[in-house]
């Protein structure tokens, strides 16, 4: 390795240890270490703190294909004993400063003897020390590592973290069976030893087996099957598909189905603002009034207190959308020659207009003010007597909700509106010298994109039973923006992912909540620089993006072959 490999290893090091001493000062490892990956043996906040010199010492041997052992692992070791050093200052600022509680609250005794393993500040400092070198040169050697040692390692470490991060969920699913059978597999929060060995195991040993040939085998067997073969498989596959979506809710239970319709009502209002902004390019930051006006006016005629008519829901919810759809017109109007930046503040500021109306004392005669509209009726079939009263049987009305909207969205894109849509995406200048009338095009998509956050609004009130102003807040808004742009900007699968990433795992990991904000903006920054078309891109999109990389591949080989020739 090179001097300047060296300095780079350094700072990159620096910077790592700046990063967890930001995440040790502001409390998130202490509360991490709270959550058990593996009962007695690792959390949360061990993973969180010492995955950071793992992945220091991998990136700083990155760069060189033709690193060597050596020189690897000591680079790697530089780069975990970096890392330590600004936490090592601040285990002995606590020591020279009694007060620094007074400026860093979350710098307590509890985060010292996390830091330092309840050994005192001089031990507990050299023994984090050595294990940052020793994590960072581990970090290195993987990458030091053969492809095929790497896949099989890394699938292994995955599955085995993914599952103890997540077993609260297995453990509702397994809860009707033996209590005994579920200690033995679970611990309180985590999976006990024996089950991280055996799912490491499995994982480890079918990636080595999928690497070895078990891919082509898979491929030639596939490639080996007629069409009808082909068809018959698709439609099983199809058939389980509907199955496990319709038994879903009554196999995870009451809290986990309660997850799924809130996941629900956010996929609802993607789509809804994935027309707008992924498919027409019109960046909306107050889709959340939409969303409450459908709400409240799903309250003011389903309820049966004093502010309600106490009408059915199914003949309130066409009234619900068609307010918010005349609320969507009413805002594209004014905004038809606005851009960008500019179009993205007055829809803000719509947004916020809504939020202070619904809970001023001006209106508070008729929409109940910041006491909100309480009572709302619930949605029923009267042939057969049937409440939807509960989260697994909301679950299937936001279910069609969602499966409308999916409709209504493919069947737009694929045709002229959503040709319109997306020429006026590109450049709304040669989209009207084209032809296409930038008037109606607008007008259409703040419309539909409107109606489905009504539509998502009105199931919201009627699932709650009640609502107040403060659940229509610009962060509403926000999280709708960030899911679409996580998922993939104008991909309808990506808001289903994009939802389940942003709105899923924080209602799992609910504990955790106060870092809700924090982890959302370093998401969104790591997937513009990493993956900017998104988890689940769609293909024009992933071609717009990609389009200078294609051009460079193909012409690499022919620019090498014309400098050669110079």
């Amino acid at each position: 390795m090179s001097q300047l490999n060296m300095r780079r290893t350094i700072r990159l090091g620096l910077l790592a240890g700046v990063v967890a001493v930001s995440v040790s000062a502001i409390g998130m490892a202490v509360t991490f270490d709270e959550r058990d990956i593996i009962t007695g043996l690792l959390t949360l906040g061990q993973i969180l703190l010492y995955s950071i010199p793992l992945l220091i010492g991998y990136i700083v041997v990155r760069g060189d294909d033709e690193v060597k052992v050596g020189p690897g692992l000591l680079n790697g070791l530089v780069a975990g004993l970096f890392t330590a050093l600004p936490l090592v200052a601040l285990i002995l600022l606590t020591v020279i400063w009694p007060g620094i509680r007074v400026a860093m609250p979350n710098v307590s005794p509890v985060l010292i003897e996390f830091l330092t393993f309840d050994q005192g500040e001089v031990v507990g400092s050299i023994l984090l020390i050595l294990i940052m070198m020793i994590l960072g040169a581990l970090g290195a050697g993987f990458h030091l590592l053969p492809e095929r040692v790497q896949k099989p390692l890394l699938s292994g470490i995955t599955w085995t973290l993914g599952i103890g991060l997540f077993s609260e969920i297995l453990i509702n699913i397994f809860r009707p069976f033996p209590r005994q059978l579920i200690r033995i597999i679970f611990g309180t929060k985590g999976i006990q030893p024996l089950l991280a060995v055996i799912i490491f195991v499995v994982a480890t040993v079918f990636t080595v087996w999928w690497e070895a040939g078990g891919r082509d085998r898979f491929q030639d067997r596939k490639a080996a099957l007629t069409t009808e073969q082909e068809s018959r498989l698709g439609r099983v596959g199809k058939v389980a598909l509907v199955i496990l979506i319709l038994t879903l809710p009554w196999i995870l239970g009451i809290y986990l189905s309660e997850v799924l319709d809130v996941v629900g009502v956010f996929i609802l209002m993607g789509l809804g603002l994935n027309i707008v902004v992924g498919f027409a390019g019109l960046l909306d930051l107050g889709y959340v009034a939409f969303f409450a006006i459908g709400a409240y006016v799903m309250g003011l005629l389903t309820s049966t207190g004093d502010l309600g008519l106490g009408l059915p829901f199914w003949v309130a919810l066409p009234f619900s959308i068609l307010a918010a759809t005349t609320a969507g017109i009413i805002l594209g109007i004014p905004v038809l020659r606005m851009r960008g930046d500019y179009l993205a503040i007055v829809t803000l500021g719509f947004g916020e207009i809504i939020r202070v109306l619904v809970a001023s004392d001006l209106l508070k005669p008729i929409i109940g003010g910041a006491q909100g509209i309480i009572k709302i009726g619930r949605p029923t079939v009267p042939i057969v007597n049937f409440v939807f009263d509960r989260p697994q049987t909301f679950y299937y009305l936001i279910l069609i909700g969602c499966l409308l909207a999916i409709w209504v969205s493919s069947r737009l894109r694929d045709r002229r509106p959503g040709r319109r849509w997306m020429a006026l995406r590109e450049d709304e200048d040669v989209a009207e010298a084209m032809g296409i009338h930038l008037v109606s095009t607008k007008l259409l998509a703040f419309a539909i994109g409107a109606a489905f956050g009504g539509l998502a609004g009105g199931i919201f009130a009627s699932r709650l039973a009640s609502i107040f102003p403060h659940s229509f807040g610009l962060l509403i808004s926000i999280n709708v923006l960030s899911l679409i742009i996580v998922g993939g900007i104008g991909s309808l699968p990506g808001v289903i992912v994009g939802a389940l990433f942003l709105i899923g795992l924080p209602e799992l990991l609910r504990e955790f909540a106060e870092y809700r904000l924090l982890l959302y903006g370093a998401l969104i920054i790591v997937m513009m620089l990493v993956r900017p078309e998104g988890l689940w891109p769609s293909p024009i999109r992933r071609r717009e993006l990609h389009a200078e990389d294609d051009i460079a591949d193909h012409e690499g080989p022919h620019h090498e072959q014309v400098a050669d020739l110079v």
